[in-house]
């Protein structure tokens, strides 16, 4: 839809023909976004092939679980010297590989992939509230076409070359924001809630910086701007996970009531593998693991976090 408003002759593609059929007529996502009208620019299709016919711009933004069948897909269906946007916030449970790394496999060495993320509620840029992202690409010339092409008066982008850092930050806020849910849902107050989001970031970064990336990276939009989005606001999914999780329910009937994807669940282990890979403690990730697999209630998960040793900040 943003696309759309932008100027540009855009093409929605769903795998569920149900739902395309919906969307064709109601001209509106009843799921999702059923309060937007989609613009006249906008043309919805079941039809892979005729979706990427004419794309010199693909945006992947399909759950990370989904995102090498989906690109495997639509690999030689995409034009030469198309970019491809990655909007997935996740890494891939086999392989530990972000997302950026999937879609450069399966599309090959001369892909052009970049990577959007950021503090962005869809529905709020659907009503073009001002929002601010990251769009990371190493190579700088594909980070500014997309900057041209998605920038609008209430959609901002600022360009990087730091890809690990910009996906790394994006998939383990998820992970924090459930720890961010629980909290809340104890009712343990600011003080924690503060403690938790900074010792987050700091766990964050251990982990990018170990992958490669750069500090200042984890500091920005991608980083601590997606953090604090995700670990307050009341439209976030892994928040909302986190805070049914601290009222007792199994995170199985948290899951079975949601209509989207809560990435942080998936992303939990995967992270603590990738920790394991890189030497990285995750004490964090490592209690949200514990509560997710029943092995921990939500009020000790979180008073065993407090109860580790005390270090030094900077450790």
């Amino acid at each position: 839809m943003h696309l759309a408003r932008a100027g540009h002759e855009a093409c929605l593609w769903a795998r569920d023909p149900a739902l395309v059929a919906d969307m064709s007529a109601r001209r509106a996502n009843a799921v999702y976004l059923p309060d937007i009208r989609f613009p006249e620019q906008l043309r919805v299709t079941g039809d892979l092939e005729d979706a990427l016919r004419e794309a010199e711009l693909v945006v992947a933004a399909v759950p990370s679980h989904g995102t090498r069948a989906i690109v495997k897909r639509a690999a030689p269906l995409i034009r030469p010297g198309a970019t491809v946007v990655s909007a997935t916030k996740g890494l891939e449970r086999e392989t530990l590989f972000r997302m950026s790394e999937v879609i450069a496999q399966e599309l090959g060495g001369d892909a052009h992939v970049a990577v959007l993320s950021g503090p962005s509620f869809a529905v709020e840029l659907a009503r073009q509230l001002p929002t601010a992202v990251s769009v990371a690409s190493v190579d700088r010339s594909c980070a500014e076409r997309v900057q041209a092409d998605f920038g609008t008066g209430y959609f901002r982008l600022y360009g990087t070359t730091d890809v690990i850092g910009v996906e790394i930050g994006g998939a383990l806020k998820n992970i924090i924001a459930i720890a961010a849910g629980v909290t809340e849902g104890l009712a343990l107050g600011h003080n924690a809630m503060a403690g938790l989001i900074t010792r987050g970031l700091a766990e964050i970064t251990r982990l990018a910086c170990a992958a490669g990336a750069q500090r200042d990276t984890l500091a920005g939009l991608a980083g601590l701007g997606d953090l604090v989005l995700t670990c307050t606001g009341a439209l976030s999914r892994n928040r909302h996970v986190g805070i049914e999780l601290a009222r007792g329910r199994s995170v199985e009937d948290v899951l079975s009531g949601m209509k989207m994807v809560a990435e942080g669940v998936g992303s939990t282990t995967v992270a603590l593998a990738l920790g394991a890979r890189l030497g990285v403690e995750l004490p964090i990730t490592s209690q949200v693991a514990e509560l997710l697999a029943g092995r921990k209630d939500a009020r000790t998960a979180l008073y065993d976090l407090m109860l580790r040793p005390q270090r030094s900040e900077a450790e």
